[in-house]
């Protein structure tokens, strides 16, 4: 099982940022590299365009992406499992502050 081409696609762990519409999210990626002159530790992050056909994940969600197949222009991941549900306080103001940015326009 260890030599399938499946296990040689990139997994990673993030969190939701943005439901950008259907079957579509956005996920932040964290890591830390060390600079290489002043060898400090420094936080960066990746923002992945991930592809979620349950549409299971909402903002604030920990979720487990692995790398696929290209979906569109921009999607290379899919969603494989939530880790973690976000509070459902947090989740429902991002959706308000969507909803009403997107009445104004």
């Amino acid at each position: 099982m260890e030599n399938s081409p499946r296990s040689k696609r990139k997994v990673l762990v993030g969190t939701v940022t943005s439901k950008m519409g259907d079957k579509s999210v956005k996920v932040t990626v964290p890591f830390k590299v060390r600079h290489p002159q002043y060898l400090k530790i420094i936080n960066r992050k990746s923002v992945l365009h991930v592809h979620d056909e349950a549409n299971t994940a909402k903002v604030g969600d920990r979720v487990e992406v692995m790398e696929t197949r290209p979906i569109s222009r921009l999607k290379r991941f899919r969603v494989t499992q939530v880790l973690e549900r976000a509070p459902d306080q947090v989740a429902q103001l991002k959706d308000e502050t969507t909803e009403t940015a997107a009445a104004k326009e």
